[in-house]
This record gives structure tokens, sequence and C-alpha cells, in this order.
């Protein structure tokens, strides 16, 4: 082979292939990073991130061709691993972060200031410093606010209708949970112009034992339990409820799907429309938006659900204008 055929040959190779590469580049596959709730794992998600999922799906992301997803399961072993999960998903440099619990929202917005975060989250973003404002929430955090406090006023009225001669609530707090200052002032508030007092009854995240709390509970003589839901009572719910059916006591809690694992009832904003809204945040971004620009949503639909199963074992007869506005009922 001649020098000018082989020069000839290595020209022709280059002009031909790198086009090809800058494809290939260009064509790099965005990697979301998402830290799993509780109730998860990486190889099976909880409901909400597979309707996260399923969003993405309907949106035309197919995974492994145009998007990957990082999981990352937090298993309700407390903040500091909910913290470490986020890291390691910044060591990754993944395009966006997702996350629900505030420890990971916190932990992100402290070890990120470029990666855009997504957050779906059960307290108030700006009194707790995640945000700016919901129109203008500035930084690289925005997404959907579920009102979980909010709601804390509504679902003790909820209880006295139910339970007319309620005077005194018990409150299931971990010890390491954050921002639990203003989630207990919230149900204080409420109780009082309610009348209703409260007693508050902790648990350990790494070794929690439920018994006590509700020995507690019955000698505090507290007429229903309120879960404050965070990944380590997400874990707990379905035992909670049995033992609060064992000792005759009502629950109401924070937390969607929570009455079919036993529950008497719970009152939250529609939770699976809110991780469908998350995965529209994610496409924006992926599109060009800046988290800045994006305001944080606010859930228009709520919903009330009762177990009459469990209403039944504990002996209380719910109000049928109780009932009637029921969202949804387990006979």
């Amino acid at each position: 082979m001649s020098k000018q055929i082989f020069v000839w040959l290595v020209v022709t190779f280059l002009v031909t292939t790198a086009p090809l590469a800058k494809a290939q580049q260009a064509r790099k596959i965005p990697r979301i990073g998402y830290v799993i709730g509780s109730v998860g794992t990486a190889t099976n998600p909880d409901p909400f991130a597979r309707a996260f999922r399923q969003r993405l799906k309907d949106l035309g992301y197919i995974e492994g061709k145009n998007i990957a997803i990082e999981f990352r399961p937090t298993e309700g072993k407390g903040s500091a691993v909910e913290a470490e999960r986020v890291r390691e998903l910044v060591r990754l440099n993944v395009d966006i972060l997702v996350a629900s619990a505030y420890p990971s929202i916190r932990a992100a917005k402290e070890a990120t200031k470029t990666i855009p975060i997504v957050m779906v989250t059960t307290v108030d973003p700006v009194a707790s410093g995640l945000i700016d404002s919901l129109a203008r929430p500035g930084g690289n955090v925005t997404g959907i606010t579920q009102l979980a406090r909010e709601l804390s006023g509504k679902r003790l009225e909820l209880l006295l209708e139910m339970i007319p001669t309620l005077s005194r609530v018990g409150l299931i707090v971990t010890k390491d949970m954050l921002n639990r200052a203003d989630t207990l002032k919230r149900y204080e508030d409420a109780g009082r112009a309610l009348k209703v007092e409260h007693r508050v009854f902790e648990i350990n995240s790494a070794r929690p034992q439920l018994s006590p709390v509700f020995d507690a509970a019955l000698k505090a003589r507290v007429g229903a339990i309120i879960p404050i839901r965070n990944t380590t009572v997400n874990l707990l719910v379905q035992r909670i409820a049995e033992h609060a059916i064992e000792n005759r006591l009502p629950t109401m809690f924070e937390r969607a799907g929570a009455v079919e694992q036993g529950g008497l009832a719970s009152y939250t904003a529609d939770e699976l429309e809110n991780y469908r809204r998350a995965a529209v945040y994610v496409d924006k971004i992926l599109k060009g938006a800046k988290p800045s620009d994006l305001p944080v949503e606010q859930p228009t639909k709520f919903e009330l659900a009762i177990n009459l199963k469990t209403a039944k074992q504990i002996g209380l007869t719910i109000p049928p204008n109780v009932l009637a506005r029921a969202d949804r009922v387990i006979r």
C-alpha cells in the first residue's frame, strides 16, 4: 500500500467516524438519582416511585434507552443514612436528584449547588429554608409540597367528629426527627383551638419499640394516636396499627395507604399524583428549565380514607356524615 493511499484511508476514517463519536456523546443518557422512601427497595420501589416511573414513561422516557434512574433506599434507618444516600448520588454526578424525606432534601441542598433537586416534601419548604418562596424558589430546589403539616388541624377536626368526647391525643415521633419543633407546634396550636391536648411519645429509629409507647399512651389516657410520618414511622405503619387495635385506640395517619395496613383513618394529599407531578418537573429540567424558575406546586386534591374493619375491631362507630365524606372506605 502506497503512503498516499494509507494517508487517504486514515483521513477518510477520521472524517466519517468523528461525527459518529460526537453523536454518541450527544446521546448521553441523563441519570436521575432517586432516594427511595423507607417502604421501597432498589429492585422493588414503593408505589410512589412506581408512579414517578410510569409518568416518565408516559412522557416518552424509556429506562436504559434515553434515561437511567439510580435508586437509593433509605430503609428507615434515620436521617444520617438518608443523608449518606444523597451524598452517594452527588458523588455519581447524577443529572437530577429526586427526594422526599426532609433529611434527604436538606442533605442534597447542602451537598450540591449545581445539581437540580426535585422534592416531594411534607414540610413547609419556605419555613424550613429549603426554598426562598413558592413562586420563585431560587437556588437549585423545586418540586411539590404536600402540605402534610398544614393538614394537622384538619386531622384533629376529623378525629373530633369521629370521637366527640376526644380530649387528648398521642403523637408518635422519632427522637432524631428533623423539623420536629415546627411539626409539634402545628398540632399544639390546632389542638389549643379545638380544646384537645397532646402527649408526645418517642421511638428510637435504630431500635423502635412500640409496646412501651402504647403502655405510656394508655397511662396518659389518650383517646387517639397520630403517628408523625417520616421514613422510620412509615416502615412501622402496620405494627402501629396492630398495637392500636389491640389497645382499642383510634389512629389517624399522615400517610396515604395506612388504612390498607390497619390504620383507622388517614387524611392526606393525593400522594401518587404528587409523584407523577415530580416526573413532570424532571422532564422540564431535562429540557432546559432552571429549578429556580419553576414554582413549587401545592396539592389541590385531598383524600380521607377510613377502615371500617378497624373501626369495628376497636368498637368505634363512624358517624354517617363523616363516612359520607370519605374518598375511600375499606369494609
